[in-house]
């Protein structure tokens, strides 16, 4: 789908503090770089030891970061049962994203809710509904609802999603343009730093290798995750150092060996090197929920099925 010129902007409204010298700096930092447990032990942290007093959006963003590392390192069902069904809109609307991803059967439905959560002009206005509802909206292909909650600005993780959104279409020009205004936002924010590392590998050529400086520059400052060795991975792929992107992924599947991006990646680098492929292909498809790339794969066979079927009854 490409994306409409004509797509209405909202008028940009920051509301989140974006301020790197927060408390809850740490965790937001460990979470946008995919040190997911770590976030979780740095909000535990933050609890135990009382010496900081957080306001109560505060202590709401907070929860929201933790349950949302738990999404990410696929502990739906603790966020179902420990997200009450009277908590705030924010953790609602992450435990809708725990529900859809844990519910393959009930997603068209899960995404009309979100729809109905943002006809609210109260909850409409808050960041964390309008991301995970983009969310949402962008697995199930909706792409224009997608860009629509993004297009709020409410938030710098806004602003990121949208130039991931804008990337997957083609659209770098537009991406570009997002990247500027979060560069003029915040120029040192960890997730200006990797929408410019998305931007930088989707224009190609020399941008490539400042992508690369990127990564690295996270890595050594901060860790290194799986994520970022993903980056840095894909970064070598693009200029053809296929066995570099191998090393930065085995890195990485030391990390979680079961990560779908770096399996995906190294049964990349394998094609491309001449190595078996299928190990890499086979623990995709144990995974739950399915990649993105084995349910394409199991396309491309069905019509291959069919295809060997039509020739040989020819």
């Amino acid at each position: 789908m490409e994306f409409p010129s004509e797509f209405p902007l909202a008028k940009h409204t920051q509301t989140h503090n974006t301020s790197r010298m927060g408390s809850l700096f740490p965790i937001q930092n460990a979470f946008h770089l995919g040190a997911y447990q770590v976030a979780i032990n740095e909000a535990a942290d933050l609890d135990s030891t009382g010496t900081t007093s957080l306001s109560s959006s505060d202590a709401i963003e907070k929860d929201c970061y933790v349950y949302r590392s738990y999404i990410a390192l696929g502990s739906y069902q603790l966020v179902l049962d420990e997200i009450p069904d009277d908590s705030p809109s924010q953790l609602q609307a992450v435990k809708e994203l725990a529900r859809y991803l844990a519910d393959p059967l009930d997603r068209a439905t899960i995404s009309q809710k979100m729809k109905e959560m943002l006809e609210d002009p109260a909850i409409a206005q808050n960041a964390t509904v309008q991301l995970m509802a983009a969310t949402v909206f962008a697995k199930e292909g909706e792409m224009v609802e997608a860009m629509r909650c993004c297009a709020t600005s409410l938030s710098l993780e806004l602003s990121a999603f949208m130039v991931n959104l804008l990337i997957s279409m083609d659209r770098v020009d537009a991406a570009e343009k997002t990247l500027a205004k979060m560069v003029a936002n915040d120029d040192d924010a960890t997730l200006t730093q990797l929408a410019t590392a998305w931007v930088n590998v989707a224009l190609g050529g020399s941008k490539v290798q400042d992508a690369m400086y990127v990564y690295q520059e996270l890595g050594d400052k901060y860790t290194w995750t799986v994520k970022l060795f993903n980056g840095a991975a894909t970064c070598a792929m693009a200029m053809g150092r296929f066995e570099d992107a191998e090393k930065e992924l085995l890195e990485a599947l030391q990390k979680d060996s079961k990560d779908p991006d770096t399996l995906h990646n190294l049964a990349v680098c394998a094609l491309h090197l001449g190595k078996p492929s299928t190990r890499f292909f086979n623990q995709l498809k144990t995974l739950t929920p399915k990649p993105g790339a084995v349910e394409k794969m199991d396309e491309l066979e069905k019509m291959f099925d069919t295809a060997s079927e039509q020739m040989a009854s020819a």
